[in-house]
């Protein structure tokens, strides 16, 4: 009988095996941004991570608002992730916007309201993890941003039905043709009722700074009452 060292696969038998960032280079990207450190966190992560938000945004980092939208179905368990668009941040917590009937998501969060967000900001090396509740932005609220999209994305979000199986792409397209006519003419568009607002209220929030070495810098803030427990995390 083999052992389990021996039916290992050769490395030149994998499709990717440990890649860097040029075939020339010997090892993996290392890290070699400045470090983080106790003294220079803010009490609140929120405003930290305003801070780090902001930097981003003078680094011209291409759309610092990104992040990846972690959710976990019961009684399955079975994890789904997706990129988003973080759309505000204010004392309550982090929303993004979507529709809230028809998707994986909103079918996940119906029977496990609790989710994950990460930032991955490359030009900073910096990453950030926001876990919590999930609780519905009011209509008003939601109105306001839907208020700020353009009008062909207020039009597509009635007409989509995100994540149901479409027949062709002539289907979609038939739901949006449908719904520029019912608007034509109408400054305003009413937000839908299957479209809105998530708010990920932070139970924990880390923040990842990278280090030569993979002995990288972690800050994890755990809420306690009305405050913030600091703690560092080995890498």
């Amino acid at each position: 009988m083999s052992s389990p060292q021996n039916d290992a696969p050769s490395p030149s038998s994998k499709l990717i095996f440990a890649p860097t960032d040029s075939p020339t280079a010997p090892h993996a990207h290392q890290f070699s941004a400045s470090p983080l450190s106790l003294p220079t966190l803010s009490p609140s992560p929120l405003t930290q991570f305003h801070t780090l938000f902001t930097a981003g945004q003078r680094a011209h980092l291409p759309q610092p608002e990104t992040c990846v939208l972690s959710t976990a179905a019961l009684p399955s368990g079975r994890p789904s992730a997706r990129t988003v668009y973080l759309k505000e941040l204010d004392d309550r917590g982090f929303v993004i916007y979507s529709n809230t009937e028809h998707s994986r998501k909103a079918a996940d969060l119906r029977t496990n309201p609790q989710a994950c967000l990460t930032f991955w900001w490359a030009g900073l090396e910096r990453q950030v993890r926001v876990t919590g509740a999930v609780e519905r932005v009011g209509v008003e609220e939601a109105q306001r941003y839907f208020d700020t999209r353009n009008r062909e994305s207020r039009v597509g979000a009635w007409a989509s039905r995100q994540s149901e199986v479409l027949k062709d792409r002539k289907e979609l397209e038939e739901r949006v043709k449908k719904e520029k006519e019912r608007w034509e003419g109408k400054e305003g568009i009413e937000v839908p009722g299957h479209w809105g607002g998530w708010r990920v209220v932070p139970e924990e929030v880390e923040f990842w700074g990278g280090r030569e070495g993979r002995l990288h810098d972690r800050f994890l803030y755990t809420r306690e009452g009305e405050g913030w427990r600091i703690e560092r995390l080995s890498p």
